[in-house]
């Protein structure tokens, strides 16, 4: 129900809060908040105070905000996204100590690869990703095989849109990027050689559920020059076990 003279809700609004935080914005003033979020100051003072006050937001000492442990504690139970990443480590961990490079666990949201995990060692090379960031379907390995094992739907709808460059190497053509979704598909793992960094090789394998549906892309970020065939074998071989986890423990 819209009870603001804008017309907007509660929900709408408190929404907006909680999205001005990202993973490389963590802590805000209420002030900033407001102004992200297009509130009058007023409003985002009252709305962060109540936030606080219910522990979803949580007040320094120097009186910024941050994301509250409520709301992570709330966010974690009973989620399909925390039942996927419990299956998916132990076969993760394996991998990342095999090949000894930045090894992540992504999915579908909201038309983008979302990353519910990342391991890595101090020799792992560079990498953008972070957990709880997300990357273009276009763009990063993971999502290729999201948006290649993805609906009839989503391959249209991402197709029809601009595709924005992330860098010089990224598929911004949608003939191009038709053709590499059917390659993903006949070949069962998607290679993205410089499509976020031009020093950076990505290589994903989808994870599947019981019916065969793709939930879930297995990635690892290789230097460019890496031989891709080796962590690909690991990939595939997590990705049947995780596969395996889910329907042991349902």
């Amino acid at each position: 129900m819209a009870n603001s003279p804008s017309g907007d809700s509660v929900t709408d609004r408190l929404l907006r809060v909680l999205e001005t935080f990202t993973p490389t914005r963590t802590v805000q003033t209420a002030a900033e908040i407001g102004r992200r979020a297009g509130l009058p100051t007023s409003t985002a003072h009252r709305l962060v105070g109540e936030l606080v006050e219910a522990g979803l937001l949580e007040r320094d000492e120097d009186r910024r905000i941050r994301i509250g442990m409520r709301l992570w504690e709330l966010a974690t139970r009973s989620s399909q996204a925390l039942r996927l990443r419990q299956a998916a480590m132990p076969s993760m961990e394996r991998v990342q100590a095999r090949i000894h490079e930045h090894t992540q666990l992504a999915i579908l949201e909201q038309d983008e690869a979302l990353f519910l995990e990342r391991l890595s060692s101090p020799d792992s090379g560079a990498n953008v990703t972070r957990v709880a960031g997300r990357l273009p379907l276009h763009a990063s390995s993971s999502g290729l095989v999201l948006l290649a094992f993805g609906s009839r739907e989503l391959q249209e709808r991402i197709l029809a849109a601009p595709l924005a460059p992330v860098s010089r190497e990224t598929l911004t053509d949608a003939g191009a990027l038709r053709r590499k979704l059917a390659e993903v598909r006949r070949l069962g793992h998607a290679i993205a050689p410089g499509y976020i960094e031009a020093v950076s090789t990505g290589a994903a394998v989808p994870i599947r559920d019981e019916t065969g549906t793709v939930i879930a892309a297995l990635s690892a970020v290789l230097p460019r020059d890496a031989a891709v065939d080796p962590p690909l074998v690991e990939l595939h071989g997590a990705a049947r076990e995780i596969a395996a986890a889910l329907r042991d423990h349902g």
